[in-house]
């Protein structure tokens, strides 16, 4: 079924190739980075680089996009730790690899990637994508527990940078409020994982119920968002059932538990913007059962904690000057914290500079005080 997609993708793109609108785009993002080792007490200084492609092609209600990244490393001491080992083995859960192996040179490493590769069709009523591409589910700004195809990771320099997902998404719009969305994905073991949402306005909030099958997952979850009254606050909540099969010394075991979030957005009229979200899973994971689970798709509902509460905040000093800071708490035996603010000076259209840190506090033994701080500067240009 996946290759015939792969194949009408290709169609699609050939056959409309010859009329229709292109746009290019050149981005490279450089970060020099000063990274605390999760396995022993030291730090690594490196300098990570991103050249990125963008093609997208439209051509009445027809489109089509090309994301393509050339990443490379220069560190000696990173590039030969644990860390860079586990970063290499990371891969997308897809039928077929969409990055290169890495090619070591003196003090660096590169490698390239096929980042997005998707086409398809948009009416008013209807839109069918085919390819690798994003599927976003949840209304978490923090945290987005019902989404199980492209996890986000919070405590990554750039969170929504996410592997893409090899599938068929398709969205029929039922009126001006309301909304079904089904996806099939084919894993890397080639198996299937379907997907399908539907979306509505009641009264006062949007709600969505979702649910996703794999063989080793099940999954059944809620989405509500709405304004309260006329107060300028952005309520919502969601929450997932998740039953699914895990790794353990003992061998694979299937267990459920649940995972939910609830969450406000509001802007001062100082032009600061504040979000605050919650988090509370009915069952926390020890670091050895996240290790035997690091390939798993459910990787990132895997909490050391029952209960987190996460704050946002940021503002514009002018057109130039932004800032922001996100603070997460972990509620455990022993509490801990992650703090990450950043400051971005905009030059230009084309570029742009960020100096950053995320900071990890807490006692010995707790989630976030085993590791040490890390501290960045990224410069993104675009042209």
């Amino acid at each position: 079924m996946i290759i015939n997609a792969k194949i009408a993708l290709v169609g699609i793109l050939l056959a409309s190739s010859l009329f229709g609108e292109y746009e290019y785009k050149v981005e490279n993002t450089n970060i020099t980075i000063s990274e605390g080792s999760a396995y022993q007490n030291k730090t690594y200084m490196y300098n990570y680089n991103r050249l990125r492609f963008r093609g997208d092609y439209i051509d009445d209600g027809y489109f089509g996009t090309l994301i393509a990244d050339g990443v490379n490393y220069l560190g000696h001491n990173y590039i030969k730790s644990s860390e860079f080992e586990y970063l290499k083995s990371t891969r997308s859960d897809t039928p077929f690899t969409t990055q290169s192996n890495f090619e070591d040179y003196g003090d660096g490493s590169v490698y390239a990637k096929l980042y997005r590769l998707y086409g398809g069709y948009e009416d008013r009523y209807n839109r069918v994508v085919v390819g690798l591409q994003n599927i976003s589910m949840g209304v978490g700004r923090i945290w987005t527990p019902t989404n199980l195809f492209n996890h986000k990771n919070v405590y990554a320099l750039e969170p929504d940078e996410v592997f893409s997902v090899m599938a068929v998404s398709y969205t029929r719009h039922i009126d001006d409020t309301s909304h079904v969305s089904v996806v099939v994905s084919q894993k890397r073991d080639h198996s299937f994982k379907y997907a399908a949402r539907y979306k509505t306005f009641l009264n006062f909030a949007d709600f969505a119920f979702n649910a996703v099958s794999s063989n080793d997952t099940k999954m059944i979850g809620y989405e509500i968002e709405g304004n309260l009254a006329d107060t300028g606050v952005l309520l919502r909540s969601e929450g997932a059932f998740i039953e699914s099969t895990f790794n353990t010394q003992a061998g694979e075991e299937k267990e459920d538990f649940f995972q939910g979030i609830i969450g406000a957005d509001y802007g001062f009229q100082n032009g600061v913007t504040a979000v605050i979200e919650a988090l509370y899973s009915s069952r926390e994971f020890s670091y050895d059962e996240m290790a035997l689970n690091l390939d798993s798709e459910i990787m990132s509902n895997l909490t050391s904690s029952h209960f987190y509460t996460g704050l946002t905040l940021s503002y514009s000093f002018n057109i130039f000057l932004d800032a922001s800071l996100l603070y997460i708490e972990s509620f455990n035996d022993k509490n801990s914290r992650f703090i990450s603010p950043s400051l971005t000076y905009t030059l230009n259209d084309n570029n742009s500079f960020t100096l950053g840190a995320m900071i990890q506090n807490g006692d010995s033994g707790s989630e976030f005080g085993a590791v040490d701080n890390t501290y960045y500067f990224k410069w993104a240009l675009s042209f």
